[in-house]
This record gives C-alpha cells, structure tokens and sequence, in this order.
C-alpha cells in the first residue's frame, strides 16, 4: 500500500524489540523515514536494525528501559544526537500481567503502571520540543500512542492492565486539546487480539490457555496490520488528524 509523508521523516518507536514495534519500525523505515528503535534487549534490536540497513533503510539501536528517567533522557540525547529533532513518536512499549486483584500483586501492578503510563509520559516529556518545533516549522508532526480495547471493554483478571490502557486512551483524547492547536496530531490505536509476545508475560498457565481459545475462535491480528495503521495514520495530509482507532479481528466482538 502506498503511503504519503513518511519518507523524510524521523521516527521513534519504542518497545521496538518484537511485535507491533519491530513491523511498525520496519515498515517505516521501508517507507524512507530515519527510525529509532527503544527497548531493553539491545541484542533484538541489533538484529532488526540490521535487516533495515541491508534492506536500504536507516535504522538506529537505543536500548532503554521506559521506566527509568534517566535512561529515556539519555536515549533522546543519542537520537539527537545522531539523528537531530524527532516529528513522529509511536508509544508501543507495554506490559500485560494478568492476575485476580485479590492476588494482591502490588509488584505487577507498578510495573504495569510505570511501563504503560509513566513510561509513555517519560518519553513524550523527551519529545515534546522536538514535536512542537517541527509543527511550528511547517512540518508533520505525529504522537501515536498504542493502547488496547482493554481501555474500555473489561475481562476478569486484567482490571489493572486495563486501568492502565484506560489512562492511556485517557491521556491521549486530552493531550489533543494541547497539542492540536499547536498542529501536533496525537491518535491513539486500541487493538484487541493481536499475536505478539505480550502474552508470554503471564505466569498463569489457565490464563495463557484462556488466550489462547480466544485465539482459536476469533483470531487475531498480526503486528504487520498494526503496523499500516500507524502508516496509515501518521501519513495523512497534516491538517487531518486521525485520533482515535479501534482494530479488532472480525470476529471479536
């Protein structure tokens, strides 16, 4: 599929190590922008930047962990660095652990909080100047945030998973009223079944399975289908302003 507006551009996709990162990494790079891809496993992330370069496209390597500061600041000081000023920000990096709120598991419950909310706050206070700047010059800008139709459809067991995409929903409707005036376009996309890695994260082996015949009925989407949303979105003329993205399988309901 053709996209406009991307080739030129400077992205940063974070949780960019497997899943929906790495094919919107991928395809945005196909596309001619300069991507940088954020996550913790440094080993991934050499392994996909490679595939970009050898396939034409220009990728860059930033390990670092979203719930910790001064490792965001320190990868927006390399991107910068090497890149200069970002115009299009995808918040992918998220956590789902699933357990009974009476498990009391207080230790999962920050982590989802610090990985879904304040990791996403931590990058978008990173790049807040540059996407302003680039607006303010004329140019596409475009914060995309990734969260889940768990924001607003509630399943026994994933009431704090589902409390965190709920801010995120939140959080993305509200920053429109700060950024649109400023020609900064935020969208926020609510997948719901989707075949990435977030799924082995459980601990559970009844809830793996639960998962698992969710799959079997209805199927799922692939990280590649996410991926052309956010194309699709962030390639838009920059007056229109895609905001808010529901993509399910066809046959959930």
């Amino acid at each position: 599929m053709p996209y406009e507006n991307l080739a030129g551009r400077t992205a940063v996709v974070t949780g960019a190590a497997s899943g929906i990162g790495e094919a919107v990494a991928v395809l945005l790079a196909e596309q001619g922008a300069r991507v940088a891809l954020l996550a913790r496993r440094r080993d991934r992330l050499d392994g996909i930047v490679e595939k970009i370069r050898a396939d034409g496209g220009r990728a860059l390597a930033v390990a670092a962990d979203v719930t910790d500061a001064a490792s965001v600041d320190a990868a927006a000081e390399r991107i910068h660095a090497e890149y200069g000023a970002v115009d299009l920000v995808v918040n992918n990096a998220g956590v789902m652990l699933p357990n009974p709120v009476d498990d009391g598991r207080v230790d999962e419950w920050q982590r989802m909080i610090d990985t879904n909310v304040t990791g996403v706050l931590r990058v978008i206070r990173a790049f807040t100047g540059d996407l302003v700047g680039a607006a303010a010059a004329g140019r596409t800008a475009d914060l995309v945030n990734i969260s889940s139709i768990g924001a607003h459809v509630p399943f026994p067991t994933y009431a704090v998973y589902g409390a965190t995409k709920a801010a995120l929903t939140y959080l993305s409707q509200s920053l429109r009223t700060e950024f649109g005036p400023r020609d900064v376009r935020v969208t926020n996309i609510e997948p719901g079944l989707t075949s990435t890695e977030l799924a082995t994260h459980i601990d559970s082996d009844a809830l793996r399975e639960e998962i698992d015949g969710m799959l079997r009925e209805t199927g799922s989407l692939s990280p590649q289908e996410l991926a052309d949303v956010v194309a699709y979105v962030s390639s838009r003329a920059r007056h229109v302003n895609l905001r808010q993205i529901v993509v399910l399988p066809t046959r959930q309901a």
